[in-house]
């Protein structure tokens, strides 16, 4: 078990290509950190820097107080679950298993004990004479997690690995490695390009987006306080709605103004916008922060809308919306709710969930400060 950390790592390919953008992190020992981004933000160019199995272009790499830049990767210490598992087809769960320990050097008695100890964690033991291909899916993700804890390394490196099963095994999968984690107390650096499992499984979350770390931090304060734009509508399922228009300034209140509507802001809002007087931004609020109700407490804080598509999904309903001046928006409200296609409806804001960006995709959370 080791502190990871990376300090203004930066790759840059062949042809002048930014993967990684000046990157710095550092993973605490024991912690599961998770990085998560859309394809192509470097998360997994991030996790092979560290494995030792992409050449730094600038920066740092330490695995617990060691800087590995220049230390191969079988002396790392770190075990790597690929997004293939990548176990050797010709041998036994067992052979491969215990392949890392007998290139060790590792004693025969000593090698048949970790195997059989992990197998029995992970319940695995009815499978330690099969072959991989007479194994499912969550079998071979469970032998190539077992090839990584058989080693006791100081760090696990993971990339994509529950993205080749079904969905309901990824989530049962899902809480078996957060169970495993609780258990064994690693430290866990974990890729993934689903916000769901960073959500569920990291003990703080790292968000790319074009090669440069937007925000870490952990989950929750991920969702309820995004740095910027991206993190805001990255992170959510269905994503926080975005509707484009102007701070103003009514009787002292600050305002934002649409082309057809206009809604309060916080009080607390007031002094962090005087900046913006007049400037376009972009208004954000989540789905749930949107009902066919009034929110408790509130006064009254109505978008009217046409209703497009309506989603029944047992425990809400998710209501496809334009406004009138034809901006999208989605609502995840009561599932009892009374509503039609095409039907003009009155939706209810809760003020206090709004956020205000600046411009752009990576534009700034104006809100944050209050």
């Amino acid at each position: 078990m080791a502190r990871v950390a990376l300090q203004n790592v930066t790759k840059v390919f062949e042809g002048k290509v930014t993967a990684v953008d000046d990157a710095t992190l550092d993973v605490k020992d024991t912690e599961f950190m998770v990085i998560v981004g859309p394809s192509g933000c470097g998360k997994t160019t991030t996790l092979r820097m560290i494995a030792g199995l992409e050449e730094i272009t600038n920066g740092t790499v330490s695995i617990g107080d060691t800087v590995v830049n220049d230390i191969p990767p079988k002396d790392r210490d770190i075990a790597m679950v690929f997004q293939n598992y990548a176990l050797y087809p010709h041998m036994t769960v067992f052979q491969n298993m215990a392949f890392a320990l007998k290139l060790r050097r590792y004693p025969k008695a000593e090698i048949k004990k970790r195997v059989q100890e992990t197998a029995h964690l992970l319940g695995i033991e009815e499978l330690l004479l099969r072959k991989p291909k007479a194994l499912s899916g969550g079998q071979r993700q469970r032998v190539a997690v077992g090839r990584a804890i058989v080693r006791n390394p100081k760090a696990f490196l993971f990339d994509e690995p529950l993205s080749n099963l079904d969905a309901k095994l990824r989530v049962t999968t899902r809480a078996e490695l957060k169970s495993l984690h609780h258990r064994l107390q690693t430290t866990s650096i974990y890729v993934t390009h689903d916000q769901a499992e960073a959500m569920t499984l990291g003990d703080r979350i790292c968000v790319m987006y074009e090669g440069i770390i937007q925000q870490v931090a952990p989950p929750l304060e991920v969702y309820d306080r995004p740095v910027n734009k991206f993190v805001a509508g990255f992170m959510g399922t269905p994503p926080m709605n975005f509707f484009a228009g102007r701070v103003e300034f009514k009787d002292s209140e600050a305002c934002f103004v649409t082309e057809a509507d206009s809604v309060r802001l916080p009080r607390r809002m007031g002094p962090l916008l005087e900046a913006y007087r007049g400037a376009e931004m972009v208004l954000g609020i989540r789905p749930e922060d949107i009902s066919t109700d009034m929110f408790e407490g509130q006064t009254e804080c109505v978008l009217p809308a046409t209703v497009n598509v309506i989603e029944p999904l047992g425990d809400r309903l998710e209501v496809y919306l334009t406004t009138q001046d034809g901006q999208k928006f989605i609502a995840s409200t009561d599932p009892h709710a009374d509503m039609r296609i095409e039907q003009t409806v009155r939706m209810y804001l809760d003020i206090e969930n709004f956020h205000i960006f600046e411009p752009g995709d990576t534009g700034k959370n104006i809100a944050l400060a209050g």
